[in-house]
């Protein structure tokens, strides 16, 4: 195959989306080919993308069968159901995936399900451990009708956690709920969590006052994960109040960052088997093939739905 159909940025086309086709990937010798059959959508792909050029290939989560295993032995064998993390161009017929960051999926689990794991799944579990053990402890997740939201609070109550989800529209309450949420803060400027407070972490995904109060929401020496900025990216905070806390924490998490420093491919394989198990619920909401992406990806921008959104690139 000399040639595959992927999802390009293209200004022209309705939603700034097109399909053609691209030279074929050439996997490295740590690189499996992957045959696509589902891939998932999350903001910050169709943010990226907006600040693109022309010709551009977004996305990072797929799910698929491995078409050739890596030249070096690792990863799975040919024929395999995986699920893998790319640093761009996930939205593509066929893809070459480091080894170690694919893993096997559960028969029972579906290519869509598996292809909502990589992004969201993996960041929700990576903040979460910020935290420690959480067995008793309070955590608040801001963003949760988000990719990692709808992951994190799963996760977290799984973990034994008292968790305070938020919510800026009173309809979304009943969603955080059912995802795991002990209380929920209704409202757009969060002011509700405090009283649910004080947390031992908090995972924060809005960026600007959302952040700037929770951190002086920590117990002392609690950790506010900061891992996105979708209301703002600037931040002015009271030091005093932060200070007050005593020993708190502010990490910033990166994925790629996390990733040179382990591995997807337990992680990955862990979170499949929970949801194979049914202990990890995956809400899709919008679904279609390659001529959806420009619909999708604009519902998606406009928060038109809360789950996640996948594509089935399947032939």
């Amino acid at each position: 195959m000399t040639s595959v159909r992927a999802i390009v940025v293209d200004p022209r086309a309705a939603g700034g989306f097109g399909v053609t086709d691209v030279d074929a990937p050439r996997p490295g010798p740590g690189e499996a080919l992957v045959q696509v059959e589902a891939t998932s959508l999350n903001r910050g792909d169709l943010l990226a993308a907006q600040q693109a050029d022309a010709g551009w290939r977004p996305g990072h989560d797929v799910a698929g069968i491995v078409v050739t295993a890596a030249a070096d032995g690792t990863g799975p064998k040919a024929g395999s159901r995986v699920v893998g993390l790319l640093d761009a161009g996930a939205w593509s017929e066929q893809v070459a995936v480091a080894t170690g960051r694919l893993a096997h999926i559960p028969d029972v689990v579906s290519f869509a399900e598996a292809s909502t794991l990589p992004t969201a799944g993996l960041t929700a579990q990576r903040a979460l451990e910020k935290g420690g053990l959480l067995l008793g402890k309070r955590v608040l997740i801001t963003g949760s009708t988000g990719g990692v939201g709808l992951f994190a609070h799963q996760l977290a109550r799984s973990s034994g956690a008292f968790v305070v989800g938020t919510s800026r529209r009173a309809r979304d309450e009943a969603v955080v709920r059912a995802l795991g949420a002990d209380e929920v803060a209704v409202g757009e400027d969060l002011s509700a969590a405090r009283s649910h407070g004080p947390y031992h972490l908090i995972v924060e995904s809005l960026g600007g006052v959302a952040l700037a109060r929770a951190m002086a929401w920590l117990v002392p020496g609690g950790t506010c994960v900061t891992l996105g900025w979708s209301a703002s990216p600037e931040v002015s905070f009271d030091l005093r109040e932060f200070l007050a806390v005593g020993g708190g924490s502010l990490y910033g998490l990166r994925m790629y960052n996390e990733l040179r420093n382990r591995p997807a491919t337990d992680d990955l394989g862990l979170l499949s088997q929970m949801v194979a198990r049914q202990q990890l619920r995956i809400p899709i909401e919008a679904e279609g093939t390659w001529d959806d992406i420009g619909d999708i990806a604009q519902r998606l921008l406009d928060r038109q739905f809360t789950g996640k959104a996948v594509l089935h690139l399947g032939r």
